[in-house]
């Protein structure tokens, strides 16, 4: 095996999950991530199909679902918090909007690193500040001023990866109009174990949903084509936010309250990657770095483990990078389009400007939610991500 050493940028979940395998086959693995220590934050994340059998294959289903959120489905409600439509959560590895096995992105990223620490080198608080490839390898010069070469560099980044600028200059997100912020809040008596949706017209909507350490994951959205939002400063963004929420009613005066006392926040200008090609020379992305499907798809987790797998799996396989790289994107290509492929209207749709269309959207979710349950099953099957089309490669022996 002529390639040996691989660095992997991101501690997240795409990251440690190539970390582990490619450990596995052989490989002298070093992650690399920007923050002091693992990022304990982050909302509610699925696990569906072929990245739930990647689980499996790593010995981490069991624990991912003793440490899941405890969502019990899905409920959209009205200006007073009661449900509308009420949708219970899938009880299999694929279907329903709430999935079998919720879990917080800052817990499986945590099992990740426990599972990998041992046979993984990790640089906590440090980034790729360059790096210089040619034929044999690539050099790369930490923020911290450590110098190493690598044989191959993994970008698991996030959609908006520094790092990826410096080997994709061209690269650009395509804005799907709407922006999302992020937050946790104190749970109150009446708040339940289901993700409440409200959909508040004038293109907003406001989320809570449980979590299993006593609190309460919340966003707010809203549809918007202005760009540069995410950019603004904290004040800036709770700014915009409450202008546009002031007047929407149910949960959003309790958001705005805890942004106003200071409360932490993620602010995400939604966008999906779609890039020509994955790979320059020796350097490859994955995950979102690679393939962003954005929060409204419902896919992005089980992309990242699945598409991890898959690129080890590749490089597992044969000695030359190159051929195992066009085989990684080759394989995950189709499953990403369909991961990308956003129902028409998306997410306008559900976040309608008007009231009119809010009750016609109602009137719809009741629709659905009432029929038969064999029927329902059926309806759900066609609106869930395409978690099961997707067939893993197996991977080489050691």
């Amino acid at each position: 095996m002529t390639t040996r050493s691989i660095l992997v940028s991101g501690a997240s979940v795409a990251g440690p999950t190539a970390a582990f395998w490619l450990a596995r086959a052989g490989f002298d693995v070093t992650v690399v991530e920007r923050t002091d220590a693992l990022r304990e934050e982050g909302q509610n994340v699925d696990v569906r199909g072929a990245a739930r059998e990647v689980l499996r294959r790593m010995g981490l289903e069991d624990a991912a679902l003793a440490a899941t959120t405890g969502e019990q489905g899905t409920a959209f409600v009205d200006d007073q918090g009661r449900d509308v439509a009420a949708f219970p959560a899938g009880t299999d590895d694929t279907s329903g909007p709430t999935a079998e096995l919720e879990i917080l992105r800052g817990r499986l990223s945590e099992l990740l690193y426990e599972h990998t620490k041992d046979d993984v080198t990790y640089l906590f608080g440090d980034q790729i500040a360059s790096l210089e490839q040619d034929a044999d390898g690539v050099d790369v010069v930490f923020a911290s001023g450590r110098e190493q070469r690598f044989d191959l560099v993994v970008l698991a980044e996030g959609v908006n990866s520094r790092t990826r600028r410096l080997v994709f200059p061209d690269a650009r997100k395509d804005h799907l109009g709407m922006v999302i912020a992020y937050l946790t809040i104190p749970r109150q008596d009446d708040d339940t174990d289901w993700w409440r949706w409200y959909v508040a017209g004038k293109g907003r909507g406001v989320n809570l949903r449980p979590d299993d350490v006593g609190s309460i994951r919340a966003s707010v959205n809203l549809m918007t084509d202005v760009r540069g939002l995410d950019e603004l400063d904290r004040d800036g963004q709770v700014t915009v936010l409450r202008r546009a929420f002031e007047d929407a009613g149910w949960a959003a005066p309790r958001i705005l309250a805890a942004l106003d006392d200071g409360a932490p926040f993620y602010f995400e200008d939604l966008g999906q990657m779609h890039l020509p090609s994955w790979t320059a020379g020796r350097v490859t992305l994955l995950g979102d770095a690679a393939w962003c499907a954005t929060p409204v798809s419902g896919i992005g987790t089980t992309l990242a483990l699945t598409g991890a797998y898959v690129l080890a799996a590749s490089l597992a396989a044969t000695e030359d990078h190159r051929a195992a790289l066009a085989d990684y994107e080759a394989t995950m290509r189709p499953f990403v389009d369909k991961g990308q492929s956003l129902p028409p209207g998306t997410p306008g749709l559900a976040n309608p400007q008007s009231l009119a269309a809010r009750r016609v959207l109602w009137t719809v979710l009741r629709a659905v939610a009432s029929r038969p349950a064999q029927r329902l099953g059926a309806l759900a099957g066609r609106f869930s991500p395409p978690a099961d089309e997707f067939e893993l490669p197996p991977m080489p022996a050691r």
